[in-house]
């Protein structure tokens, strides 16, 4: 019997070369966002990346385009708060989400900042999946729960991308793997295939960077 929500097969040889080739052009900043009337125009695939502070996005965001700096970490002053659009290639935008679970974060900071992300996503005609990042050390916490609330109530598929994968061992894969599989049963807008992934080993970039080179 096949486990619900399986881990993404590793592409086949024309799928890779797909994603290497989209991948091989250059990455570059386009702009950070605070208000929807800055968002570019919706006229290329998009696909965006979310997840809780600390969980590693930037660092997986660098390796995947192999770009070390593109992506600069949560705390950086002054873009914490935006949404980061990235340019790949001529056909695609790479947009990274704020990370949430911030502690810190004035109340008032974080509500604007949720204002913006469900009228984001609830308004985005060319953004064709969203990427969960979830910690394989952790596995899903009650602020992953909410976003992937959130994306159910906006009609935009979401895939977990497990993040940090080196730092554990396989059985505590496959128990956090366990946690992360009965936490997507109760979303209906989440894609059925997780990808497991390590920014430090490269793992699980390949298949990634298909998926995106993939979507239509």
């Amino acid at each position: 019997m096949q486990l619900p929500f399986p881990l993404a097969e590793e592409p086949d040889a024309a799928t890779r070369e797909k994603g290497r080739l989209l991948f091989a052009a250059e990455s570059q900043f386009l702009k950070g966002v605070v208000a929807m009337d800055g968002l570019p125009d919706a006229d290329r695939i998009e696909v965006c990346f979310a997840g809780r502070s600390n969980v590693g996005k930037s660092t997986l965001i660098n390796a995947l385009t192999g770009t070390k700096a593109l992506a600069r970490a949560s705390n950086t002053p002054g873009r914490t708060q935006e949404i980061n659009f990235f340019t790949q290639s001529d056909s695609h935008y790479l947009v990274d989400l704020p990370g949430y679970g911030y502690a810190n974060a004035p109340l008032a900071v974080v509500e604007k900042w949720q204002r913006l992300l469900k009228r984001y996503l609830s308004g985005r005609a060319n953004l064709r999946r969203a990427f969960v990042l979830v910690d394989t050390r952790h596995g899903v916490k009650a602020v992953d729960e909410e976003i992937m609330t959130l994306l159910d109530q906006s009609a935009v598929t979401f895939q977990v991308v497990m993040t940090k994968a080196d730092k554990v061992k396989p059985a505590e894969q496959e128990k956090t793997l366990t946690q992360v599989r009965a936490a997507l049963t109760k979303h209906p807008a989440a894609y059925p295939e997780i990808v497991v992934t390590s920014s430090e080993k490269s793992d699980g970039l390949e298949t990634l960077r298909s998926i995106i080179a993939g979507l239509d």
